[in-house]
């Protein structure tokens, strides 16, 4: 039996049959299974680079080197609460044909739009500067470059990488999704290195604490979890990506969608998990590691130079290439909340800037990250609220609005979020 939406579809007009083009979706369904559902993955893997940024492999890393395999659990329930928010941030761009700035300009006042927009940018700008450094430190690291040429490098790679968003979104996804693979490749190879002991390892996955620290470098994992530039990115990755013709289109391209995000966001999640397991093996009980330096000499010193030459590569494509999905971001941020837009290369060399002044001028960089973290979390319930708010009104999703217990379980883990980023932001600013 023909599929009703495939090749040639049919449709009444004035009482004649008329032949209509198949749709997107069609043509790819027209492909075999296969093919389709390689062409639909994508958008949440250019997501999960945001979850595998450098920030995340220095707070990975102390997290084993002080309390072993104790946090491992916290990684796994972040990575979950992850695939939900990220899955509605793309649902949105399929259900409506908007992505989230899109949303907040049509639907709230004016002046809160405005505000909305210059705290993403601010946000997109501190998020691009933890982003950035990681590049010259992997090549500082590598080649002993020092900080500042090395960042000149790390912002022509950068460059190449959003070159290619301007020939295609897929040509984008796939150098976006083979940096990721590198940086899992990396961390892989450091595990199976390390051998950690399958037991100690099981034993992380049961939920406690330790003391106090234990609970506030808890809290540092999960308040890091979701990244705003990513939340309105993400929907605006799958509004025109595939246009849906109706309402079972958008159903099968979401079905597709919950795929990519587990695939992307579970990847994403063990290169985390690695991160933690790896540092707990080599560093807990002999050495206190801080700092991505530190991490660097104690994998040499532990498993010799093929070890320590992997995390440098593992860090350089981190960096580069959520670097470089950190400024598309912001693109979508300035054309969705105020429908103004600048070519991507001026929005590159703007959002460069900062990073590039903070490393001329000799700044720790360690210290870089932790005051772009402050900005970050500034800026994380001005994506998230929106986000459960739109999700959850069927006047902006249709028949896609969430079901009660989705939108229950959103509202959770935006104020779990929240609450945890609000509490950071005042102990590092207060103390």
């Amino acid at each position: 039996m023909r599929h009703p939406h495939d090749a040639q579809e049919e449709a009444k007009v004035g009482g004649a049959t008329t032949l209509l083009e198949p749709s997107p979706l069609a043509r790819l369904r027209a492909r075999g299974r296969l093919r389709q559902t390689v062409a639909l993955l994508g958008p949440a893997f250019v997501a999960a680079v945001a979850y595998v940024d450098p920030g995340n492999f220095a707070t990975n890393i102390a997290a084993g080197s002080q309390y072993g395999f104790l946090l491992l659990w916290v990684i796994v329930g972040a990575n979950l609460m992850a695939m939900l928010v990220q899955y509605l941030s793309a649902k949105v761009g399929i259900a409506t044909g908007r992505n989230l700035p899109e949303l907040c300009r049509e639907n709230l006042p004016r002046p809160l739009v405005v505000f909305l927009w210059i705290q993403a940018e601010l946000v997109a700008m501190a998020t691009d500067l933890a982003e950035f450094i990681g590049g010259p430190l992997a090549l500082h690291l590598l080649f002993g470059m020092p900080l500042f040429p090395a960042a000149l490098v790390t912002a022509v790679i950068a460059f190449a990488i959003l070159a290619l968003q301007t020939r295609g979104y897929r040509r984008f996804e796939l150098a976006i999704a083979s940096l990721l693979g590198l940086v899992l490749a990396g961390f892989l190879y450091e595990m199976f290195a390390s051998a950690p002991d399958p037991g100690a390892v099981t034993s992380g996955l049961v939920p406690g604490f330790d003391d106090t620290e234990s609970v506030l470098l808890a809290t540092g994992i999960l308040g890091a979890t979701v990244m705003p530039h990513v939340i309105y990115l993400h929907s605006a990755l799958t509004q025109d990506r595939v246009p849906p013709r109706d309402g079972h289109e958008v159903r099968e391209l979401l079905r597709f969608e919950r795929l990519d995000v587990v695939i992307a966001m579970s990847l994403a999640g063990l290169v985390n998990a690695s991160m933690l397991i790896v540092s707990a093996t080599l560093f807990h009980g002999r050495a206190e590691v801080e700092t991505i330096e530190q991490a660097h000499a104690g994998f040499e010193a532990a498993l010799g130079g093929g070890a320590a030459l992997a995390f440098a590569v593992a860090l350089l494509a981190s960096g580069a290439s959520s670097s470089s999905v950190g400024t598309y971001a912001g693109q979508v941020v300035m054309q969705g909340f105020i429908r103004r837009s600048i070519p991507l290369t001026l929005r590159r060399l703007i959002t460069m800037a900062p990073a590039l002044a903070v490393v001329g001028a000799g700044f720790d960089p360690t210290r870089a990250l932790v005051i772009s973290q402050v900005v970050l979390s500034f800026g994380i319930p001005f994506a998230l609220i929106p986000l459960v708010v739109f999700t959850a009104r069927r006047e902006v999703m249709g028949e896609f609005v969430n079901g009660r217990v989705t939108t229950t379980a959103a509202a959770v883990v935006a104020a779990l979020v929240s609450a945890l980023n609000l509490f950071l932001l005042v102990r590092t600013l207060f103390g």
